[in-house]
C-alpha cells in the first residue's frame, strides 16, 4: 500500500517555497485575520448577533473561518505560534460553548434561522461541517488539544444519526460536496469506522436515486454532480470546486476501500478534466455561470472564471490519485497548478487575493456597456486587480492552509521505494525498517532542473518523476518515474533541462487556434501591457529567436526577453489594405503567477508568432 509522507516530516529549507511560506506566516495569516474581523467573520461564533446589528452572518462564514483555523494548525506543526494558537483557542471555546447539546454547530442555522436546520440543501451546513473537522483533526494533529475534535466529533455523530440513521432530513445528500473527505480525515485520525462508513454512505448516495428515494427528485442535479450514480460518471460537470471535492473524496474512499469500480470513475474524471477541460494554467471551471465546467475543450481566456479553490481542489485530488496510482501524470498536473494557476491567486506581498484567475485581461472592456449601464452585468468580467476580501471569501484562507503543508506533495512511499513526485529544496525524517532516514533535496527549483537527493541512514530505492515538460532525460522509465537505488550517504544529480517552449493548443479549443503560450519548465509566462505597451495581441514574437533568461528589475521574479514585432497603424484609417510596416521590439514575458501586481494593465498568456 502506498503511504502518503506527511508534509509535519518535512522541513522546506530554501527557494520558491521557503519564500512562500514565511510570507503566509509573516503576512498573509495575519492579512486574512485582521479582513474578517472587520466583517464579523470572528465575532459571529459568539452568537449574539440580533436584528439591528452590523455583520450579519452568511450561510458559509463557518468555512472561512475554519480554514484560516486549519492555516494556523499548519504553521503551529511546523513552529508553535502563541499568539495564532490563543486566537484558535480562544474560537474553539465559542464552537464548545454554543454548540448544542445534540451536537449541532452552525452559527447562521443557529442565530438567524434555527427552524430551518438541515431543510435547505444548496445552504452549505454539511460543508461548513466539513471544513471544522478539517480544521479540528489538523488543530488536534498539531498541538495535541482535544477539544476541538471532540466537538467535531459530537457534530459529526449528530449528522450520521440524521442522515444516515434516522433520515429525517430534507435532504439526503450535500449541494456543496466537503463532508465526504472530512469525514475520512476523521476517520484516519480516530481511527472510528463509523466515519467512513458515513462518508461512504453520502457518496454512494449522491445521484443514485434507488437510495434518495422519494428526495431524488429535488437532488438528481448536474450541478452538483448527482446527475448519476458517482461510480457511472465520467466527465467533470458542474460547479469545478464542488467536482473535485466530490473526486477526492472518492480517491480516499478507494483508497481505503480498495475498490476498483470507484478508482475507475476517478482515473475518468481526472482524465476528462486534464485532456479536455482544463486551462495550460492548470486552473478549472470556465464559466462564471455557476463557477462550473461547460463543454469539452471550452476554455475562454478573457472570460475565464478558473476559481482559485478550484485549482487547489484539482491539485487535492492528483495528490490523492498519487496513494493509489503511481503515474507521473498526477504529479505533473500538481506542478502545473502550484506554479500556475493556483500560485496567481495571491499578489506577491501576500496581502491581496483574485477569486477567479483570467488567462487575458484588457482592462477598458470592462467599460464596454457604458452606454447600456442597465444591461452592464449581462457579461461578467473578471477582477482584473486582486482584492484583500470578498463577500465570498473561501479562496484567501484556502491559501493559507495549502502553501503551509505543500510539502505533503514532494514524497509517498510504497515497501522500501521512496517516490519522488515534487522537487522543493527541503529536509525530510522517515523511518524505513525501524531505521531513522533523512532525505534532503537541494535545488533551486523552479528556477532551473538541477536537483540533489541525499539519503542518509539507510539503502533506498528512489523513484523520480520525469516531468512532461522535460525532453532531455535519457533513461528509462515505468509510468513516468525513473529508479535508483542509493546506498546511505550517496546522492542522487538530476539535471531536467529547462527551454523555453512555445506551447500550442488543439484546434478544438478555438480561442486559441493561431496563438501560442510560452513555458519555461513548469512555470507559464504571459505579457503585461506595463512592460510592452498597449494592444498586446498586435505583438508576434519571433519564433526563431533566442528567449534570454533573467530577473525582472522592478518585480524581482524571472523573466523572459525575446525579439518581436507590431505593426505601425497610428497613421492608417480603421480598416485598409494589408502591408507589412512592422517594428522591432523586445517583448517582456513574466510568470503568470506574478501578473496584476503593478498597476491594471492588459495581460495575456496566448500570443501570435511571426
Amino acid at each position: 500500500m502506498i503511504k502518503n509522507i506527511d508534509f509535519s516530516n518535512t522541513v522546506i529549507t530554501g527557494g520558491f517555497w521557503k519564500h512562500k511560506q514565511d510570507m503566509i506566516r509573516r503576512t498573509t495569516i495575519k492579512a486574512v485575520y485582521d479582513r474578517f474581523c472587520d466583517t464579523g467573520r470572528f465575532d459571529a461564533f459568539k452568537c449574539d448577533w440580533k436584528e439591528g446589528m452590523p455583520n450579519k452572518p452568511h450561510i458559509f462564514w463557518d468555512s472561512d473561518v475554519a480554514k484560516w483555523l486549519e492555516s494556523v494548525a499548519y504553521l503551529t506543526e511546523v513552529k508553535r505560534e502563541p499568539a495564532l494558537e490563543k486566537i484558535v483557542d480562544k474560537t474553539v471555546d465559542l464552537i464548545e460553548k454554543n454548540q448544542g447539546s445534540d451536537g449541532y454547530f452552525n452559527i447562521y442555522y443557529t442565530v438567524i434561522e434555527p427552524e430551518n436546520r438541515f431543510k435547505f440543501r444548496s445552504c452549505h451546513e454539511l460543508y461548513c461541517a466539513g471544513h471544522l473537522i478539517e480544521a479540528a483533526v489538523a488543530y488536534f494533529k498539531a498541538t495535541g488539544k482535544r477539544k476541538f475534535l471532540d466537538c467535531m466529533r459530537k457534530y459529526a455523530d449528530y449528522i450520521e444519526k440524521r442522515f444516515k440513521i434516522d433520515g429525517d432530513t430534507a435532504f439526503v445528500t450535500p449541494g456543496h460536496e466537503e463532508i465526504e473527505l472530512a469525514l475520512i480525515r476523521l476517520y484516519e485520525a480516530t481511527g472510528e469506522k463509523r466515519y467512513l462508513s458515513l462518508a461512504e454512505f453520502f457518496i454512494n448516495a449522491r445521484g443514485n436515486a434507488e437510495m434518495l428515494g422519494e428526495k431524488a427528485q429535488s437532488e438528481m442535479d448536474m450541478y452538483s454532480q448527482s446527475h448519476k450514480p458517482v461510480r457511472l460518471q465520467d466527465s467533470a460537470e458542474g460547479h469545478a470546486v464542488r467536482a473535485v471535492y466530490l473526486y477526492c473524496a472518492m480517491a480516499d474512499l478507494a483508497y481505503h476501500t480498495g475498490e476498483r469500480e470507484l478508482l475507475d470513475a476517478c482515473r475518468r474524471l481526472f482524465d476528462n478534466i486534464i485532456s479536455k477541460r482544463m486551462y495550460i494554467t492548470g486552473g478549472i471551471g470556465s464559466s462564471s455561470c455557476g463557477e462550473a465546467f461547460t463543454l469539452d475543450y471550452d476554455l475562454p481566456n478573457l472570460l475565464a472564471y478558473t476559481e482559485s479553490c478550484a485549482a487547489l481542489g484539482l491539485a487535492l485530488f492528483a495528490n490523492k490519485m498519487q496513494r493509489v496510482d503511481v503515474d507521473s501524470v498526477y504529479g505533473d498536473i500538481i506542478e502545473k497548478i502550484i506554479y500556475n494557476g493556483f500560485m496567481s491567486a495571491v499578489s506577491l506581498d501576500g496581502k491581496a487575493f483574485f477569486y477567479e484567475n483570467p488567462l487575458e485581461v484588457i482592462p477598458y472592456l470592462e467599460k464596454r456597456d457604458v452606454s447600456a449601464a442597465a444591461f452592464r452585468n449581462r457579461i461578467h468580467w473578471p477582477q482584473s486587480r486582486r482584492s484583500e476580501i470578498f463577500t465570498c471569501s473561501c479562496c484567501p484562507p484556502n491559501i493559507t492552509r495549502f502553501i503551509p503543508s505543500i510539502a505533503n506533495m514532494i514524497y509517498s512511499m510504497e515497501g522500501q521505494t521512496l517516490y519522488v513526485h515534487q522537487y522543493m529544496q527541503s529536509k525530510t525524517q522517515l523511518e524505513i525498517d525501524g531505521k531513522a532516514v533523512t532525505v534532503e533535496q537541494k535545488t533551486s527549483y523552479p528556477e532551473n532542473g538541477k536537483i540533489k537527493i541525499t539519503v542518509k541512514g539507510a539503502d533506498v530505492r528512489v523513484a523520480v518523476r520525469i516531468p512532461a515538460w522535460c525532453d532531455t532525460y535519457k533513461g528509462e522509465t515505468v509510468k513516468g518515474y525513473a529508479y535508483f537505488d542509493l546506498k546511505d550517504g550517496s546522492t542522487l544529480d538530476l539535471d531536467f533541462k529547462m527551454k523555453v517552449k512555445l506551447m500550442q493548443a488543439r484546434a478544438e479549443a478555438i480561442f486559441n487556434c493561431g496563438r501560442y503560450a510560452v513555458q519555461r519548465g513548469p512555470v507559464v509566462y504571459c505579457m503585461e501591457e506595463c512592460d510592452n505597451g498597449a494592444y498586446l495581441r498586435d505583438i508576434r514574437l519571433d519564433g526563431r529567436a533566442r528567449f534570454r533568461y533573467g530577473k525582472h528589475k522592478t518585480l524581482g521574479v524571472p523573466a523572459l526577453t525575446v525579439k518581436a514585432y507590431r505593426r505601425k497603424t497610428e497613421n492608417d484609417p480603421l480598416y485598409s489594405e494589408r502591408h507589412d510596416s512592422l517594428e522591432k521590439v523586445n517583448a517582456v514575458l513574466i510568470p503568470y503567477y506574478a501578473f496584476a501586481n503593478r498597476e491594471e494593465c492588459e495581460m495575456q498568456i496566448w500570443t501570435y508568432v511571426k
